[in-house]
């Protein structure tokens, strides 16, 4: 049998159906704690409960388009770095039919972050230590993300997608150590962020502040996600 005589013969209704999501996590920064952000299910199943925006992939959708439309959507959010994290399909995960979903994460700055909210009534802001019920296996979901985001934090300058252009080097500690949930101290963790090589001084410092303003720093070219 050819390959065509084969496919013209193949009957995909002989296997169980699947569908194919997305879900987003979308982390940030937000005075110092670590923040997702979150929807509020507007229909069955888990109506009322808070989600992880998401949805399902259409016919003739790639994933990584999928999960910008979501995003564009679902929190009006567009030129977001995104990072495929797990897939996660476990056959009881969704009540209504077998559901394998695709989860991505993205950082999101502070103003962004709150922006997003205040543009959009169904959603929220919770701290990632003090998270409501989740709708679905999204906690999973949520923990996953998180701990990829540790793991690679020494690593792949991720955090500098949670902060402004220019930062001073308390924003960047006060970022590292919402991630990971602990506190460092000041001259150790400055000494190494400059060690690293993955920043430089601008010249400019903070305005505005009621102590000595602090020198601001930028990422190096080519150190960070690009999609700001």
């Amino acid at each position: 049998m050819t390959e065509v005589e084969f496919l013209q013969s193949y009957d995909p209704a002989a296997f169980p159906r699947v569908a194919v999501a997305v879900d987003v996590v979308l982390l940030s920064v937000v005075e110092g704690k670590l923040v997702a952000l979150l929807q509020n299910r507007e229909e069955q199943p888990a109506k009322g409960k808070w989600a992880l925006p998401g949805g399902f992939v259409r016919e003739g959708e790639g994933l990584d388009d999928a999960a910008t439309r979501v995003l564009a959507a679902k929190a009006h959010l567009e030129r977001v770095w995104l990072e495929q994290l797990y897939t996660f399909g476990a056959p009881d995960r969704d009540p209504r039919m077998r559901v394998v979903t695709v989860a991505y994460f993205a950082l999101l700055p502070e103003r962004v972050a709150r922006e997003a909210v205040e543009a959009n009534d169904g959603l929220m802001l919770a701290e990632t230590d003090a998270l409501p019920p989740l709708a679905f296996d999204h906690a999973d979901i949520l923990t996953t993300a998180i701990a990829r985001l540790r793991g690679k934090l020494d690593y792949v300058p991720l955090v500098f997608a949670l902060l402004p252009r220019k930062f001073t080097l308390r924003e960047l500690q006060h970022a590292h150590e919402a991630i990971l949930g602990k506190t460092f101290a000041k001259p150790a963790f400055r000494r190494r962020m400059l060690d690293q090589g993955w920043i430089a001084p601008t010249g400019e410092f903070e305005t505005g502040t009621p102590y000595r303003p602090a020198e601001l720093y930028r990422r190096k070219p080519g150190t960070a996600p690009d999609k700001d």
